[in-house]
């Protein structure tokens, strides 16, 4: 088995429009129309397989050959980490189903652990399939294409995902599960308001060329400061497996953003998704957003960065990435 990367030529990308009865309720119409928006958007660039859990919803759709939808009935929104994780076994795709428990036994997860073998049964029954033995979600794991994962030692040492483990275990399963020969273990960096244990999706993020697009902090009273910069640190350390230091592009923190609650949100500009031909890059109306998009750029020399309005999606604490999941060509 061997993962790819996520720039990686796609079939699909998977969005899943949340279910009215979820933490969204109190939003719900407003939700529902980012998820429209960014369904069209999306679809101009390649194909979308959507999922939902109210009939009424998909016929909201757009209707173009490049979307495709089914009933699949979910807990929340963030197929990142309850769906497939593909992965290239003897040429062809195989999606592999690891064990999702709300991130650590924080939220309801009966519907979304189910959603990967519903899937496989109304969109994708040609595809392999292997139920994987250990919690793994995939907004926790990044690939640099070459051999090399990258993750954080505060989600997947968690005591609520695999307290049979240790660090050498999970290691092993990692190496077995996607083929790579190197683990780099993130000690560092977080964003308050991030209920997933510090997901790398939010903090830093391979992109081609040896390159890792980070989130930085320059301002010194923020209360990130000091472990982002310690992230930093332990980014300009990493060696890829040819011994080489990775080219790292900073990305800037967006303004300190609260809910109704007085809770920070963990907006972030390394929550992108990469598509073909183009990048999607979260904004949340913020003065950085235009200095994310362009530092953005200088990692993906050959797609163009667009951008969408994430405002909505932090407010239930995720964002892009989170809300997607690519599906490689096979």
């Amino acid at each position: 088995m061997q993962i790819v990367p996520e720039w990686a030529e796609q079939s699909s990308v998977l969005v899943v429009v949340p279910p009215r009865e979820s933490d969204w309720s109190s939003c719900f119409e407003e939700v529902v129309e980012f998820y429209i928006n960014l369904i069209k958007l999306m679809s101009q660039y390649g194909h979308i397989t959507v999922t939902a859990t109210d009939d009424l919803i998909l016929k909201e759709l757009p209707k173009n050959s490049n979307i495709s939808a089914f009933k699949i009935t979910t807990n929340d929104t963030w197929v990142r980490d309850f769906g497939p994780i593909t992965v290239i076994q003897d040429n062809k795709p195989l999606f592999l189903d690891f064990g999702f428990n709300g991130w650590g036994l924080k939220f309801a997860s009966n519907y979304d652990n189910q959603f990967t073998k519903e899937l496989k049964k109304v969109a994708f029954f040609e595809y392999k399939y292997n139920l994987a033995d250990i919690i793994l979600e995939g907004g926790s794991i990044e690939y640099d294409g070459n051999g090399t994962i990258m993750t954080t030692s505060e989600c997947l040492l968690s005591p609520n995902r695999n307290p049979h483990l240790s660090k050498e275990d999970i290691n092993k399963k990692l190496k077995e599960y996607f083929g790579v020969q190197n683990i780099l273990w993130v000690n560092h960096g977080y964003l308050a308001g991030d209920y997933t244990d510090s997901h790398i999706d939010t903090l830093a993020r391979f992109c081609p060329e040896n390159t890792i697009a980070y989130v930085q902090c320059l301002d010194v009273d923020d209360e990130h400061y000091q472990e982002l910069f310690l992230m930093q640190e332990e980014l300009k350390s990493f060696k890829n497996i040819d011994g080489k230091s990775y080219n790292l592009v900073p990305l800037p923190m967006t303004r300190a953003i609260y809910d109704e609650d007085d809770y920070r949100l963990p907006a972030t500009y390394a929550n992108f998704l990469i598509m073909n031909s183009v990048v999607i890059m979260p904004t949340y109306n913020d003065p950085n957003d235009e200095l994310a998009k362009l530092q953005l750029q200088k990692c993906f020399k050959d797609k163009e960065v667009v951008t969408i309005d994430c405002s909505v999606l932090i407010k239930q604490h995720g964002s892009l990435h989170c809300s997607t999941m690519q599906i490689p060509k096979g």
